[in-house]
Order: C-alpha cells, then structure tokens, then sequence
C-alpha cells in the first residue's frame, strides 16, 4: 500500500470530540483537527484501517477525495465530475450519495445530491458506456458531500454501516444508547478498568458491554466488515496485519470488577444476549435489583448510567419521585464513588440533591443531554430540599 498521506474526517456524537482526537493520535493518525462533530485527520490508508477496526468514539471514518468552490449546483457536479470514480469501485457495484450541509446558499439540497449523483454516473458512463445503479439502502459505495458557504468537500465512506454498530448487540430494550456514545462516557469517567464499575440500571447492557471490551482492550470492530473492503484500492495484506496486531494486544478474558444490575427481569435478558453475543458472558457480572436497594459492590469506583427521564418515564411526578430516592441511595450506600449520569433533564442535580462537580454537554442522537459528575461523598454535597 501506498505510504502517501491522505486527508480524512471522523465524525462522532457531539461532545466527544476532545476524546476521539486523543484515541485518534493513540491510533497513529496526525495532524488531528477537532471541530464539531468530529476529528480531521491526516495519514495513509493503513492508518483510516486501523482507525475503523479500533476507534470506540467514531461514527465513521470518510476518506477526502476532491475539494472546490462552489456557487451553484453545476459548480457541484464537475468538481465531482473531475474525480477518478472507476479508479475506486467498478460500474458493477452500487452507490449512493449522502449530503450534509452548514450555511450553505442552495435552495435545494436534494437537487445538489442528485447532481452529484449524476456526475459519479457520467465519469462511468464516459468511460466504460454505462453506469452503476444507485441503492440507496445497502449500497456497496457510499459517497459523502459536505456544503459550507463556499465549499463542496467529496468523500468516499470508508466504514460502510456506522461504526457504533458492533455485531455484537442483538436485544435493545427501551431507548439503546449508542455503542460508540456509551464508550464516550466510560473515557470520559476516566476509568483505569481496574476499580469497580457499576451500571445500576443497565437495561440492555450496552455501558457495560462497552466497558468490558475497553479494559481487555477488545477492538470494537472486530466481527463486521467496512466500506473499504469494497473499494478497488483495497489491501487486503495490509488489512489482515492490521487484524493480527489487534488481536495479539487483546487480554485473555477473565472476570472483571465490571457490574450490572436492572429492576426489570427483560431488560436482563436483553443484556445478558447482548454479552454472549460479545463473548463477555463471564466478564461482567449481572443481577437483577431495584438501583434504590442495591449495595456498592465494592469500598469505591465508579457509577455510569443512564436512567429514566423525561420521555423515557412517561411523566414529571415519575421522574420527580425517583430522582430524590437515587440521591438517598447514593449516599447512603455508595460514599466514596464518582457516579456519571447521563440526562436530558439539566435540573437533574436540584432532584437528586447532590452537587454536580462537573457538566459535560453530550448528545444522545439529536438529545442534548449533560453528562453529570457526581463525587459521593459523606454529608457535605447533600443539597437542602426546596
């Protein structure tokens, strides 16, 4: 494979950026750029390899492939015109073409896709006297533009389906964070993978799944497949070392200080397929228990979760009465703990009547969420009642 550097975007639920240019440089990438959304970065395709198999916090990995000006829809279609298409998939395969855009001047972004739509078939219809079709559900190639005011950005998708889908999970249960947001959170508690962590309402399972696959340092893509396994530049002997490595770092699987529980004996369930479906079956332990009623599992470490709210609940008396109690339980039992609770509701540190020490604005799909730092400790950071 070519050693020449590329250029390369990863975008990832919004608030992660921070933490997926630190796991970015871990994987070898340069020149990480954070902006919203995610990390630019530079580096070979080797590198966007590695970057797929193994970033926890990426949505996907886009490979930069042609830049203009644009000022109009015909600017578009032959700045994609220009491009080399056949020299990446053959006229035989399916595309289809995804557009986003920030300030941009069009009046229609869907006549913009279909420009570029019909540019990638020209280049093809040019040179080989057809074109490929268009999927737009289970494409083989998927190619990415992104309008600002000024600018049209080309990218081939090197991941195919989202990088947050694992294999692994196979049950959901109500409201699944996403995999690679779950992972954001667990960085973001600064867990060492040795103390205890708990997920007191771990519904379908995915914090702990997540958490598990960090400490033995299991790559989170380890058992799908990736867009640029389709594309003619691919390496396939380049890919499987890239594979070997990943597999010689992992740690053999043993019991971890890792810890679920759930009220609900469904959502268990769903959490325990999901766990055997990763292999993680005798990893994480698991029981079935009311978050008000359960015991530390050990003197100090960690809570995430992500509770009940707003929606989720079905109504404010619900979420009212059950916030009080969580605070209650926390310091009663788990003194000496830093919980991490994700919520939409930003009044979640007034309910449960415990000072945040930290807020970190997270979304959760579309959600604007805070992601609340709570250090438990005896009697000072207990709030007054109203």
């Amino acid at each position: 494979m070519s050693a020449a550097l590329e250029k390369f975007f990863a975008p990832c639920p919004r608030g992660l950026e921070v933490v997926l240019t630190e796991e970015l440089l871990g994987l070898g990438a340069s020149n990480p750029i954070s902006v919203d959304g995610g990390v630019h970065f530079s580096g070979t395709l080797s590198n966007a390899y590695r970057a797929n198999l193994e970033s926890r916090i990426a949505s996907r990995v886009l490979w930069r492939v042609g830049q203009a000006r644009y000022r109009n829809e015909e600017d578009i279609y032959k700045a994609a015109l220009a491009l080399a298409w056949p020299a990446w998939f053959g006229v035989e395969q399916t595309f289809r073409v995804n557009l986003v855009a920030t300030r941009s001047p069009l009046h229609s972004l869907d006549f913009a896709t279909l420009r570029i739509k019909d540019a990638v078939c020209d280049r093809f219809r040019a040179q080989f006297g057809e074109r490929p079709s268009v999927d737009t559900h289970s494409p083989d190639v998927r190619v990415h533009a992104y309008l600002d005011a000024e600018t049209v950005t080309l990218y081939l998708d090197l991941s195919g389906e989202p990088l947050f889908k694992r294999g692994w999970r196979c049950d959901t249960g109500d409201a699944p964070l996403r995999e690679n947001l779950a992972a954001g959170i667990v960085k973001l508690s600064g867990w060492d993978g040795v103390e205890a962590l708990l997920d007191p309402m771990c519904g379908s399972g995915t914090l702990v799944v997540e958490a598990a696959m960090m400490a033995l340092n299991i790559a989170p893509g380890g058992r799908r497949r990736f867009g640029f396994e389709q594309l003619k530049n691919f390496d396939s002997g380049a890919w499987q070392q890239i594979k070997a490595g990943a597999l010689l770092r992992e740690k053999p699987r043993s019991a971890l200080p890792i810890f679920g529980s759930d009220l609900y004996g469904d959502e268990l369930r769903y959490a325990r397929t999901n766990l055997n479906a990763a292999a993680l079956t005798d990893v994480v332990s698991l029981k079935q228990a009311n978050v008000l009623e359960i015991s530390a599992p050990a003197s100090s470490g960690i809570i995430v979760s992500n509770p009940p709210y707003g929606v989720r609940l079905g109504n404010a008396d619900d979420l009212a009465s059950l916030y009080p109690k969580l605070g209650d339980a926390l310091k009663q039992k788990f003194s000496g703990w830093r919980a991490y609770i994700l919520s939409a509701d930003m009044t979640l540190p007034k309910l449960i009547r415990l000072s945040a020490s930290k807020r970190t604005v997270l979304f959760n799909g579309a959600l604007e969420c805070r992601l609340f730092e709570i250090k438990v400790v005896a009697g000072s950071a207990r709030k007054p009642k109203n």
